[in-house]
């Protein structure tokens, strides 16, 4: 499936039936910056930079009958950072290329059978992929890589109200890795997933604490074959865990504080050298800045 039929199957399946008046919908914007400049004749060896992170969160959920609900989520994000060099010819501070410090496209849709039962099945579909594609120097690339993810399985709410939210969801799960790179092959894979989704408020609503667990086991790997007797025989086997947890603060209507911190574990995510990355990742953000609540 190309890239263009990905994306066009997956915002006709969120957005198709948003056109109706009964949705429940969250959705914000925001954007954090930070910039220094320092004058030609300055004494010091400081040099001037500018970052600056945008996001866009939605979350749209209908009962779409008595037996069905309909849950969408999109999160976007992006960002760089333009710092200062000191020119080797002129010595004079010019402004490099600037640097991506956030990227991230993340769009799921969820349809969950409200049988009333002790758990409820369900039917997930999730594209994740990047606006700008940097891991070749010589060609940058738009969109690119794409993991579209298709589950099946069983859910629970333990939690449903207003402004507090805490369920779990088991199931199989089916990956899709489509790459436009030519020497890169598109591969998928097959296995158990486990998600944790938990939000509250907190501080008399002042604050809200989001953390989203994320476990995958994979069963079956296309290009198994092709790596039997290499040192990466055995990375798709190891189970891949991708924890969120992010906290708002909410300063002014329009000033958020924000602070996230996300956890990643995963052996099929290589370093620069081809090695594979058998640590725990992790990456910390804390941001303040312009938010607004479209609604």
């Amino acid at each position: 499936m190309s890239k263009g039929y990905v994306f066009l199957f997956v915002i006709i399946l969120i957005f198709g039936s948003l056109i109706s008046d009964t949705w429940k919908i969250e959705s914000s914007i925001s954007i954090s910056m930070n910039q220094n400049y320092y004058s030609e004749n300055w004494s010091g060896d400081e040099k001037g930079s500018i970052s600056w992170v945008s996001n866009f969160d939605l979350l749209a959920e209908k009962q779409m009958s008595q037996k069905l609900l309909n849950k969408n989520m999109i999160k976007l994000a992006f960002g760089q950072t333009h710092n200062q060099y000191i020119a080797e010819e002129s010595g004079d501070k010019k402004w490099g290329k600037p640097d991506k410090t956030t990227d991230n496209i993340d769009l799921e849709s969820i349809m969950l059978l409200t049988l009333g039962s002790f758990v409820d099945p369900y039917f997930s579909l999730r594209l994740e992929s990047q606006f700008l594609d940097e891991s070749y120097p010589e060609e940058t690339k738009s969109f690119n890589p794409n993991i579209l993810t298709e589950s099946v399985g069983i859910s629970k709410f333990f939690i449903k109200e207003d402004a507090k939210e805490f369920s779990s969801r088991l199931g199989a799960s089916f990956k899709q890795y489509l790459n436009s790179h030519e020497d890169i092959e598109n591969t998928n894979d097959g296995g158990i997933e486990l998600v944790v989704d938990y939000k509250t408020p907190l501080a008399q609503e002042v604050i809200t604490y989001h953390s989203k667990l994320n476990v995958y086991k994979a069963l079956f790997y296309s290009e198994s074959e092709d790596l039997e007797g290499t040192a990466w025989e055995d990375d798709w086997k190891a189970p891949r865990v991708n924890w969120e947890n992010t906290l708002t603060a909410s300063i002014t209507k329009l000033i958020n504080l924000i602070f996230s911190f996300n956890l990643i574990y995963n052996e099929t995510d290589y370093d620069m050298a081809g090695k594979s990355i058998n640590d725990i990742q992790y990456k910390q953000t804390l941001s303040l800045g312009l938010s607004y609540k479209l609604k």
